[in-house]
Formats: C-alpha cells, structure tokens, sequence
C-alpha cells in the first residue's frame, strides 16, 4: 500500500508546521514540529477521523486523561489530517514487556476512568476502551509513568446515537462488552465491561487476556466462544436479562450457558492470592457484571477504596 506522506514532507497545519519522520501504521504517522517535539499526524478519508476531531474539540479541555488534538490540517488540506500529542507507548506494549506493579495499575486505570467519566457525563461512549487505546509516557518514579491518556475516540458517540441504540458492533471482540457483542442496545455501561476486562489483563500481565478464545479471530464460532467465557468467569446470565433481551437473544444465551458444563466453570471469586490479591478481586468483581445495569459509573468507581493507596508521584 502506497503510504499518504513521504519522509521528510513538510506539512502545514493551522498552528504549526511538522516533518514527517515515519510511518507507524497504517494512518498513522511521526512527525516533528520545527521545535523538534514529536506528534503523531493520523490521516485517513473515513468519518471516523471528523468524528474524533469533534469529540476532542468537545472534551479535551474538560478531561486532561483524553489523547488532545494540537491542530489540524491546513497545507495541504486533502486528505484530511489531525495533529495529536505523541507519547511513549500503549499499555498492551508496556505491559507484555514487563507487569505492571499494581500502583501502576491503579494509577492508570485512575486516569482512564477521568476521562470516561468526563464522557459518560454528557451521556457519550467511547466505545473501544483496550489496553493499545491507552497510552503512557515513560518517567524516573516508583512508578514508571508520567502520564497516562485515553486515547482514539473515531467511534466515541452518544449513547442515544442510531450506532448505540440498534446495538452496532464496536470495539475488539475480547473487550466488547456482553450486551455489545449480543447486537443488544449498548450505554456507557459497556465502557465499564471494557475498562473491567483491561484491568484484568494489566494485573496478570505477560499479554494474557482472560477472554481471548482457544480458536483463531476468523473462527465461525470465535465471538461466541468469547460469551461462554463471560458465562465461565462472571456467570450465569441473570434472569433479568428477560427484561432486556428478545427472544432470540435469549436463546443465544441459553446456549451459550449449555455450552459450558458445570465442571468447567471457572469463577473469578475463586481467584487465589497467588493470581491477584484479594483487593483487586473485590475491585474487578464490582465492575464485571453480566447485566450492564449492575455496573457502577466511572464517577462512582473513582471514589472506591481500591485507591486510597496510591503512590506519592500521583
């Protein structure tokens, strides 16, 4: 694939003017202002990126926790370019290469509840909270980063959006909430699941995700697998799905639960010391309920005990 910008094209936005150094992925770009502070241009022709200047023109001075949008676009005007701040590494990165230590853990996880929570305030969804969706900067401490942002808000709508209330699909299967991957009206709620499901991969660490399925991504039966994986951990379904579900999605759940024999079931309550601490269990069985009307807000979940203990660079 022919890539947009060139190394060492120069590029003039609104506010200032930046070198491409490199291309990181696909529409995603290093570049470098005269002053030699890195950025990280993302250009891609798809409503995505209007969307995420949109939210973060709306957001990023309310919540410091948000990735900001520096500038736009100016010279050359087509295609369409953001100009966002530019930092260390993702946490799916950082925590495969060591485990995080739990004040790590809590300081991020803190700081990606802030932003939601700005979020959820006016009623929007981020829709694809994940480890790689948050990222750090690297610092001398006793923890090892300096900050910490919530990041790519391309699907970030209002939770009375079409997207929202006709149940679109959103985020990466293995963080996609119950509800989100049933097709089912999906709320702020479903953030909550995804940051619950973050919060468990960032305390077992070593790239391991409690719900990633034994067959590969394009398995007929992947998604489903990852829902017998909800039941396994955090079931059964409630009843009070019949409140919220269609009839055909209540026969999805029932096989869902057939699928998993009693013997096999696995839950996280049992989860022993030597896995995670008792504090951190109690933490994650508050967030990862199967009904997402018994998931706690991000405004609540911030005034829980689980942080009083923070560390002193916080």
């Amino acid at each position: 694939m022919t890539s947009i910008f060139g190394s060492g094209q120069l590029l003039k936005g609104k506010v200032s003017a930046y070198t491409i150094i490199k291309q990181l992925h696909q529409s995603i770009w290093l570049a470098v202002k005269p002053s030699g502070e890195p950025v990280v241009i993302k250009s891609v022709r798809h409503f995505r990126l209007q969307n995420e200047r949109d939210v973060l023109k709306r957001f990023q001075s309310r919540a410091p926790s948000l990735r900001p949008l520096l500038d736009e676009m100016g010279d050359p005007p087509d295609p369409p370019a953001l100009v966002l701040k530019h930092l260390d590494d993702d946490l799916l990165h950082a925590s495969a290469a060591k485990k995080l230590t739990r004040l790590e853990v809590k300081y991020v996880i803190r700081r990606v509840l802030e932003a939601l929570s700005v979020l959820h305030e006016d009623g929007y969804v981020h829709a694809d909270v994940k480890p790689d969706n948050v990222l750090v900067n690297y610092g001398p401490g006793n923890i090892r980063f300096t900050e910490a942002q919530l990041a790519d808000c391309g699907s970030t709508v209002p939770e009375d959006s079409r997207y929202a209330m006709e149940g679109d699909i959103i985020g990466a299967p293995i963080f996609r909430s119950p509800e989100a991957h049933l097709q089912m009206r999906w709320s702020t709620a479903t953030d909550i699941w995804s940051l619950g499901t973050t919060l468990i991969s960032l305390l077992w660490g070593g790239n391991w995700h409690i719900f990633k399925p034994d067959v590969p991504a394009d398995h007929e039966h992947y998604e489903l697998k990852i829902l017998m994986k909800h039941h396994q951990y955090f079931g059964p379904f409630p009843l009070s799905y019949k409140d919220i579900s269609d009839e055909d999605t209540l026969s999805i759940l029932a096989h869902v639960m057939k699928g998993v024999p009693h013997g096999m079931m696995k839950p996280f309550e049992y989860i022993t010391d030597r896995e995670i601490t008792g504090e951190d269990n109690a933490f994650v069985l508050k967030i990862m309920k199967l009904d997402p009307r018994d998931r706690p807000s991000a405004k609540d979940l911030l005034q829980d005990e689980w942080f009083q203990v923070e560390s002193a660079n916080q």
